[in-house]
């Protein structure tokens, strides 16, 4: 449930928690799944989802309900690198189980792609917060733009533009920071997509 505050903007805060990182991973997961191979690609796809978002949306809301962290944004630094740490490793058991059992090329290589850029935005995070939100909009939506129509691909680039407003606006990155984490995941995510699949 979103929780606005008195003196933050009711549209920041429901761009943010609607299309927090999770969304984009199921999105950008079961789309490129079916892409691959339709039934069992989704199925595969659905997969990489369980692991690289399910998962670490359960890790954060137990953490959050038994009290370690504050909130499922991870503002605290500390914070977010143990979460980083938990959902690389959920991440990683998932690319093993895809490699063992044969899951489509574009499917592995999307989620290398995310465990890459999970892994670079975590040697980041203890320095500089960089906005995780925008990384992830990004990159996936790069890796789709070999997927979708290009009016989709230039109305999710508008949609990423919103989230990475969304940030500022609630002040919890400053323009260099969500910039940075776009910049970042497009580029990480492309450069391995692309070569990967």
């Amino acid at each position: 449930m979103t929780t606005v505050t008195a003196t933050e903007s009711r549209t920041a805060r429901l761009l943010t928690d609607w299309l927090d990182p999770k969304t984009w991973i199921i999105a950008v997961s079961l789309i490129t799944g079916w892409t691959a191979d339709r039934w069992p690609g989704l199925g595969w796809g659905a997969l990489s989802a369980l692991f690289a978002a399910i998962i670490p949306v359960l890790i954060i809301k137990r953490g959050v309900h038994a009290g370690r962290w504050a909130d499922r944004h991870l503002g605290v630094i500390r914070t977010r690198l143990i979460v980083m740490a938990l959902i690389l490793t959920s991440v990683a058991i998932g690319i093993a189980i895809m490699l063992l059992g044969g899951a489509p090329t574009s499917v592995v290589a999307l989620t290398v792609a995310m465990f890459t850029t999970l892994a670079v935005l975590t040697a980041i995070t203890p320095r500089w917060k960089i906005s995780v939100h925008t990384a992830v909009s990004a990159g996936a939506t790069t890796m789709l733009a070999s997927q979708l129509p290009l009016i989709a691909i230039l109305i999710l680039t508008l949609v990423v533009i919103a989230v990475a407003w969304s940030r500022v606006a609630l002040h919890d990155h400053t323009r260099a920071q969500i910039v940075a984490g776009g910049v970042l995941g497009a580029l990480i995510a492309g450069l391995l997509f692309t070569s990967l699949r």
